[in-house]
């Protein structure tokens, strides 16, 4: 496969993670459980086949460096907002989260090269897909003890996963030295 094609399929697959959100959300919403989980999966594979593929193309394109971790954003916000509202996760922690993701994507405008991602973001948005595949496991594949406490694995890997977040903020606005 050429570089430009493995470029444009990335891209694709990046467009096609944002919009895999809403449908997550909307199945959630009506208790479609298992159908959430499956878009969740599926939305974290796209994120690391996207990434795949830009680096065995010598590197992504500017569009897609921007593009990337702002669909990562809004596809990981949807079942935390969802979450937030089951009172499954506190408000305070979705609006600490919400303002790194509007700070950082600020300052990725502002980068010519798309602003790339580092090693600590990569691993906080690792962490938080992780973290939400076991808070959103389906009831009804296991028995409920067995997925009581899967999901108090998945909660308890949100929080690193917050801290993460902050900690890598700073990494992304601390000024380099020449």
């Amino acid at each position: 496969m050429n570089p430009n094609l493995r470029r444009s399929t990335a891209n694709g697959l990046t467009i096609g993670r944002a919009l895999l959100g809403l449908p997550m959300v909307i199945a959630l919403g009506q208790g479609q459980a298992s159908l959430a989980w499956i878009l969740l999966l599926v939305g974290g594979l796209s994120d690391w086949a996207d990434g795949w593929l830009a680096r065995r193309a010598g590197g992504g394109s500017i569009w897609g460096a921007q593009l990337d971790p702002l669909t990562d954003k809004i596809f990981l916000l949807a079942p935390l907002l969802w979450l937030t509202q089951q009172q499954r996760l506190p408000l305070w922690a979705l609006w600490l989260l919400i303002s790194r993701e509007l700070l950082i994507s600020s300052w990725r405008g502002g980068q010519a090269s798309g602003g790339a991602a580092s090693m600590a973001g990569k691993a906080k948005t690792l962490l938080q897909f992780a973290a939400l595949l076991l808070m959103l496991w389906p009831q009804k594949w296991l028995p409920p003890q067995v997925v009581s406490t899967i999901q108090g694995l998945g909660w308890c890997l949100f929080w690193p996963s917050l801290l993460l977040a902050l900690a890598s903020a700073s990494g992304y606005l601390r000024p380099k030295s020449n």
